[in-house]
């Protein structure tokens, strides 16, 4: 079947039309995997990066969150009751309280300082897990969690264990030794029993904010936090038996350096973090009121950016780290490079994940769920999502179905950002299509990059070179159907 299917304005597909997701009894090599130690090693080209830059998503979905619509009467309860009770769960609890404001932070999180406020939050999400659990038939098995934010870590101790052990009667927990059970931190205001009490429960992963280790720099964002608190935390963790800690960086800060940053990176690197995530600072005051505060006149010059992420990747990289995509970075022996290297690494709300094969419950406000084919959205505002709580309603106001066309384009999307190929014969088994043909429009668009050595395209497939890894991105981009140059200034630039 060469024809294209319907466009996404179609009317949804019949359950016999839907793709085929296991990979097919024929196809016995995974043609995504990659054992060689430069496969994922990126090249910096500043002319290349200046050329094909663009803004664009970050396709933690496809379609992205940007063109979710207002949810129909009963669609989250319909599809909570259709979840396959065979298809494990992954759940995010947000946890949208911070005790500092974090000049740089554009995620407009609530801050405050009063425990209440957070156990008030914490029983109203307890109502909306039991609500959505009465839907679920059978009993899934639940094998990654992850509490975000804010600081999950605002929460008491206590609040902590009462809330897991809450979670622990509503769902069956896996005891597999891959289950994925993750927290972030800060560092700044943990107690001294709360790593503890975290392993004891069960979390076996970290990540926390670091952004900067000059103390200049973190004065211009208000985030303090001296290397030997960094030290301190990072020790205890791994005396603990924590298997993963993620530490989180920015380029682009106010009062910045290219000196000052290779510093900090040297200073990171010697902490040795299992993965690390290098985050473009986007200064955008009129979106944020929190970066307001910050002074335009200390941000560093754009030329002084781009050298601070070539440095960055050439420290990192030299250092061992594998490149994973869209800043992310990891240790050789850490779950998500091997997935990686085996063909096996997915992207979704939770970024780069070796869960993929689950379904997403989010709880908590503006949280987002994916079920299959279908994203839901829980209400962006406090008060509207207790609202929507307290009159028992189930709190999702936004939702799209990926119909079989965004499905096609999510597979191939996803596949290059997360292992810098996709397989033509792949993609004709899965889908039933003839991929040159289908993607004729979109393989010609790709020339220019063919041409800059930034891609290669042959009869079996497109493959992203070391020169177009960290524009990865661009590529996806050019197959996404929804995308134009009227929304772009909606995303965050590529680098």
């Amino acid at each position: 079947m060469n024809q294209r299917p319907p466009a996404p304005d179609s009317a949804p597909l019949a359950a016999d039309e839907q793709p085929f997701f296991s990979r097919p009894a024929d196809i016995h090599i995974n043609p995504y995997a990659d054992e060689r130690a430069d496969a994922y090693t990126p090249v910096y080209d500043a002319a290349m990066i200046a050329k094909y830059d663009r803004t664009g998503p970050r396709y933690t979905s496809y379609p992205t969150a940007l063109e979710f619509k207002p949810i129909a009467a009963d669609t989250e309860a319909r599809l909570l009751a259709q979840q396959d009770p065979n298809t494990p769960l992954s759940l995010y609890i947000h946890v949208p309280f911070c005790r500092h404001l974090c000049y740089y932070c554009a995620c407009n999180k609530i801050i405050t300082k009063k425990n209440s406020d957070a156990g008030d939050y914490m029983a109203y999400v307890e109502r909306e897990v039991r609500h959505k659990r009465s839907l679920l038939q059978g009993e899934p098995i639940v094998e990654q969690v992850h509490f975000g934010g804010g600081t999950p870590t605002f929460l008491s101790d206590d609040e902590l264990v009462d809330f897991w052990q809450f979670l622990q009667g509503q769902f069956r927990f896996s005891d597999k030794p891959t289950t994925d059970f993750s927290i972030e931190i800060d560092p700044r205001e943990l107690r001294d029993t709360t790593l503890a009490t975290l392993r004891a429960l069960g979390f076996n992963r970290l990540s926390f904010g670091v952004q900067d280790l000059d103390l200049d720099v973190q004065l211009a964002v208000n985030r303090q936090q001296p290397l030997v608190m960094i030290e301190q935390v990072m020790q205890q963790a791994r005396a603990l038996g924590f298997v993963s800690i993620n530490i989180d960086l920015m380029y682009g800060l106010p009062r910045q350096t290219v000196a000052s940053l290779q510093n900090t990176i040297a200073q990171i690197i010697a902490l040795s973090p299992d993965r690390l995530s290098v985050f473009n600072y986007a200064h955008l005051p009129e979106r944020f009121a929190s970066q307001r505060r910050i002074n335009d006149d200390e941000l560093p010059s754009a030329a002084d950016k781009l050298t601070m992420f070539a440095n960055t990747i050439e420290q990192l990289t030299a250092a061992g780290y594998q490149y994973i995509g869209i800043d992310h970075f990891a240790k050789p022996d850490d779950a998500l490079a091997i997935a990686q290297r085996a063909g096996k690494l997915r992207r979704n709300f939770q970024g780069y994940t070796t869960h993929g094969d689950c379904d997403l419950l989010g709880f908590g406000v503006s949280a987002i769920s994916q079920l299959g084919a279908d994203y839901l959205q829980n209400a962006s505002d406090l008060k509207a999502y207790e609202q929507t709580i307290t009159e028992h309603r189930l709190p999702a106001v936004k939702h799209i179905h990926a119909r079989l066309p965004d499905l096609l384009r999510r597979y191939v999307i996803m596949q290059l950002l997360c292992h810098h190929y996709v397989d033509f014969k792949d993609i004709n088994v899965r889908f039933s299509v003839d991929a040159v043909t289908y993607f004729i429009d979109e393989i010609q668009q790709l020339a220019p990059m063919q041409a800059d050595k930034l891609i290669d395209m042959d009869t079996k497939g497109i493959r992203i070179l070391p020169k177009g890894r960290l524009l990865a991105r661009n590529v996806a981009m050019v197959f996404d159907q929804y995308l134009n140059h009227a929304n772009q200034q909606r995303f965050s630039r590529a680098i």
